[in-house]
């Protein structure tokens, strides 16, 4: 294993990552376990801390350039730790119950999550593209400021907050989705919010997953080397790459190794 190389791709996938917004998780963790051999358990535990870094300098960053929704940000963030924290303790009581068989269903468990926030990311790409003008019926607008808004936006935070401790994918990806079909948020602060609140995610599920004993910090250390620049050099390049061609052939990327997971499971 030359964890040389590391670096290297971990660069290329955090440019990836500045470049085009989709979530550093759905690329490092498969790049972990199918290029390097790391065991599902570790790759997804490893990759939770390393992620971590990123999100809290981004989210330090949008807090000083005050394009972040902090009432947004902490009734999801509620939800999401809570859900977070459980994913975490079912992956202590499947390796007390069943260690041997934990790496097959964290594979098959990481393969239809990359799969499903994939699709789902894709299907609104194509339909944003070819069908702008489609009426589609509109999803309701949560108000954190009403208690049915904070009830339903917990228990959103804590659905993906799960699906985040138990495989790592979706800490962005799902919720500027989310961001977008209940919040309404404008451009310049959904992704100062996406990332803010998936930087407290973070923080707690890295705490829960290092209590697992799975991190790895031969691996975290060079994923920070390789990743942080080069998120910063793809934000850079984002004001002049064309967004839909690298995201549709970064998407179809995705698709096979999500099937790929789970066909290996």
């Amino acid at each position: 294993m030359d964890f040389l190389l590391l670096p290297v791709f971990s660069f290329f996938i955090g440019t990836i990552v500045g470049l085009t917004g989709i979530g550093g998780a759905s690329l490092i963790t498969p790049m972990l376990i199918f290029v390097f051999q790391v065991p599902p358990s570790v790759a997804i535990s490893s990759d939770v801390v390393a992620a971590t870094l990123m999100k809290v300098v981004g989210g330090i960053k949008h807090w000083q350039q005050k394009t972040v929704d902090f009432a947004i940000v902490k009734w999801l963030a509620m939800g999401s730790v809570s859900g977070s924290l459980l994913g975490v303790a079912v992956l202590h009581q499947l390796r007390k119950s069943g260690g041997n068989n934990l790496d097959t269903l964290l594979l098959k468990l990481l393969g239809i999550m990359i799969l499903v926030v994939t699709i789902t990311a894709l299907f609104q790409m194509l339909l944003l593209t070819f069908l702008p003008k489609i009426n589609l019926p509109e999803l309701p607008n949560l108000n954190v400021n009403t208690n049915k808004g904070r009830f339903f936006t917990l228990v959103i935070g804590a659905i993906l907050g799960f699906a985040v401790g138990m495989t790592s994918v979706s800490s962005g990806s799902m919720f500027a989705l989310v961001l977008i079909s209940f919040f309404r948020l404008d451009a310049r602060k959904l992704v100062g919010t996406d990332i803010t609140q998936a930087a407290i995610l973070l923080i707690f599920t890295s705490l829960g997953h290092l209590t697992l004993g799975t991190v790895n910090w031969g691996l975290v250390i060079p994923i920070w080397c390789g990743s942080v620049p080069g998120v910063i050099i793809g934000a850079k390049l984002c004001e002049v790459a064309p967004q839909k061609p690298l995201k549709f052939i970064i998407y179809s990327i995705l698709v096979m190794v999500s099937w790929k997971l789970v066909g290996q499971a």
